[in-house]
């Protein structure tokens, strides 16, 4: 897979107040910088991958005196698991961030983080095609929850076991087998590489509450609190 990021050309919600370029916020290494670590760091989520669905994420944030993202929220989003990925990949920029003495840090700074595949035949989706995945995305989330709802269930003893045959046929629309559960662990382990070990823990314990055991290790070795 091949992910192409447009240079990242941050705005501050403050310069449009007559605030100069010195008094606004900079990524350690200006915006190339930036632009290099969120291509290197963004994980493309498995729906929109599989579906074609590309566009731009806004971000906005607010930053304390040392750096630290204090604050995040999607401003401008599709409302499908790109949303996530943008706002996660943000966060990582925490603490990567120069802020002059001047700078009010109750205003908001906003990037846009553009998602583009290749090599997916994304060219053959038709316009119609991409609507309605998106469309379908919500239907797509509330059908997962059904399935890691049993599980959790199950795991606290307390389930129907003759719900199991349904669960497991959702399991199967949704193509929630072995293979998906594989890159689901490699992307885990992807994001404890990265530093981000709270997201790696949801995607560990997403695992297990798809029924499968492959996370149980990781799960003891770094998200038990």
């Amino acid at each position: 897979m091949i992910i192409k990021n447009l240079l990242i050309l941050f705005t501050v919600t403050l310069s449009l107040f007559g605030m100069r370029r010195d008094d606004i916020p900079e990524y350690k290494g200006g915006a190339t910088n930036l632009n290099s670590f969120i291509s290197r760091s963004i994980i493309y989520p498995e729906y929109s991958k599989f579906n074609c669905l590309q566009g731009t994420i806004q971000v906005s944030f607010r930053l304390n005196k040392k750096g630290r993202i204090v604050e995040s929220k999607v401003t401008k989003g599709m409302g499908i698991d790109l949303d996530e990925e943008a706002l996660r990949v943000t966060r990582l920029t925490s603490g990567k961030w120069t802020v002059p003495a001047s700078f009010d840090t109750t205003q908001y700074l906003t990037i846009p983080i553009n998602f583009s595949l290749r090599e997916y035949n994304c060219e053959n989706k038709s316009a119609e095609e991409i609507r309605e995945a998106i469309g379908a995305y919500r239907a797509h989330e509330d059908l997962t929850k059904v399935v890691t709802n049993y599980y959790q269930r199950r795991n606290e003893g307390n389930y129907s076991a003759e719900s199991e045959a349904k669960i497991l046929e959702i399991k199967e629309q949704l193509g929630l087998d072995e293979k998906f559960i594989d890159r689901l662990v490699r992307q885990a382990n992807q994001k404890l590489k990265q530093g981000d070990k709270e997201g790696a823990c949801e995607d560990f314990t997403f695992v297990k509450n798809l029924g499968s055991n492959k996370a149980d290790k990781q799960i003891a070795d770094n998200c038990k609190k």
